[in-house]
């Protein structure tokens, strides 16, 4: 009899053991309750022990980051009053256990639920003092990092830290999207005649600067021939008067030779002259004697 009581003892010393041991994986964090109530909260990695159910009860909770993803698009309204749909993921772990059971009663989908809501009102409150083109490129970094300020003031009371935030996607609604191409049609088609515009005014600027030039160069090469040509047919003048002047007779048989080569260079031509005129003096002596 003593050795079965001895052996009932060891039993439940064992079972009492084995239900008190458990186990908190490095990835997870622990709260022990004692008669419904938050008795300790382990975040250290370890084999632990307690008191056996229902004396004490552990909750464990994820300590990884999760994601809280929008499973439709938010509708948000810009500065411009612009209709908008965003998609967007946040990223965001549990940093305190304690705060987060007392919020969501270690219940993770209340607290998806929760971030959503939290994730929406940020993102039009934050979006809504933005135009579109800071929304898609100009002003998107500042824009997370405000979004994600917002979102960490609200999120820091549940015992939950956010990691990233970030926009997936942003869109117009559907009726919307063909004004909006045609706006933007109409201003790269104005922008385009704005540029040919200026085009044509700055090469009918060149063509008429060109023609004048080309006007100037002709004008002033015309005149500087003439003034050549006019300082060569005086030179000649000079040239012929010093020459013809030692034999006078000879420069007017030479003037004469002259005459009728220009006369007579066409052989259809026709001259009607007396013979006995002084014209015909040297055809009809060289000496020029009447």
């Amino acid at each position: 009899m003593r050795y079965v009581f001895a052996l009932l003892v060891i039993m439940l010393a064992a079972l009492t053991v084995g239900t008190g041991m458990f186990v908190v994986d490095q990835r997870q964090s622990a709260i022990i309750f004692g008669m419904g109530e938050m008795k300790d909260v382990i975040e250290e990695p370890g084999l632990y022990f307690k008191l056996p159910s229902p004396l004490q009860n552990v909750l464990f909770l994820d300590k990884r980051i999760q994601s809280t993803e929008t499973h439709e698009s938010d509708r948000i309204i810009t500065a411009e009053k612009m209709n908008i749909l965003v998609d967007s993921f946040v990223k965001w772990r549990i940093v305190d256990p304690r705060l987060f059971y007392i919020s969501f009663g270690g219940d993770e989908q209340r607290a998806q639920d929760r971030m959503e809501q939290i994730i929406k009102a940020a993102l039009n409150d934050e979006i809504t003092k933005k135009t579109v083109a800071q929304v898609i490129s100009g002003d998107r970094s500042e824009l997370m990092e405000a979004i994600k300020k917002r979102i960490s003031s609200e999120t820091e009371h549940i015992g939950v830290q956010i990691v990233d935030v970030r926009l997936k996607r942003v869109r117009y609604v559907d009726q919307i999207n063909n004004s909006v191409f045609e706006r933007m049609k109409s201003e790269r088609t104005r922008v385009a005649n704005e540029l040919r515009s200026t085009g044509e005014a700055e090469s009918e600027k060149i063509r008429a600067d060109a023609e004048k030039q080309r006007t100037v160069i002709l004008a002033e090469a015309f005149r500087d021939a003439e003034k050549i040509k006019g300082e060569g047919d005086a030179k000649a003048s000079r040239i012929y008067a010093q020459a013809f002047s030692k034999n006078p007779e000879f420069y007017r048989f030479y003037r004469s030779l002259q005459a009728y080569r220009e006369s007579f260079k066409d052989k259809k031509d026709v001259l009607v002259v007396d013979p006995s005129s002084e014209f015909f003096r040297y055809m009809k002596s060289p000496k020029g004697a009447k």
